[in-house]
């Protein structure tokens, strides 16, 4: 697992579910907010005074090295990715984003196997897909 930010400071438990069902990921979905309020709200108590960028900062002219670079982070519907290809340019050469929604969808057809054509509507919304991400 990567670790990265402020995450091992605050208290908080991952929701699991037990059946893996619509409504176990209903239920999911709900107590994952109410995790992320908690979250929140520790967060804010700890947060210090003062302005949020530093003056000093120089965020124009910034050219990074050429290469390639992969770097992804959670995102509230799975892991978003980012994928940078650079010439030295202050642009990039490439740029692309792998979306969560992406991925997600080809789970649908596993989660829909044995069902009718109704459910698969209530299976794909609880799926919460991005229909625009997934226009690739």
């Amino acid at each position: 697992m990567d670790r990265y930010g402020l995450y091992d400071r605050f208290l908080f438990r991952v929701p699991l579910g037990e059946h893996g069902d619509t409504y176990d990921r209903y239920m999911i979905r709900i107590l994952e907010m109410r995790e992320s309020h908690a979250i929140l709200a520790q967060a804010l108590r700890e947060l210090p005074g003062g302005p949020v960028i530093d003056p000093k900062a120089k965020l124009r002219g910034f050219r990074p090295k050429a290469g390639e670079v992969y770097g992804r982070i959670e995102a509230p519907k799975g892991e978003l990715g980012f994928y940078l290809i650079s010439d030295g340019s202050p642009n990039p050469y490439r740029y692309r984003v792998r979306p969560p929604s992406f991925i997600n969808l080809t789970l649908l057809e596993d989660m829909c196997l044995g069902h009718t054509l109704a459910d698969a509507v209530v299976i794909l919304g609880s799926v919460d897909i991005v229909m625009g991400e997934v226009d690739r």
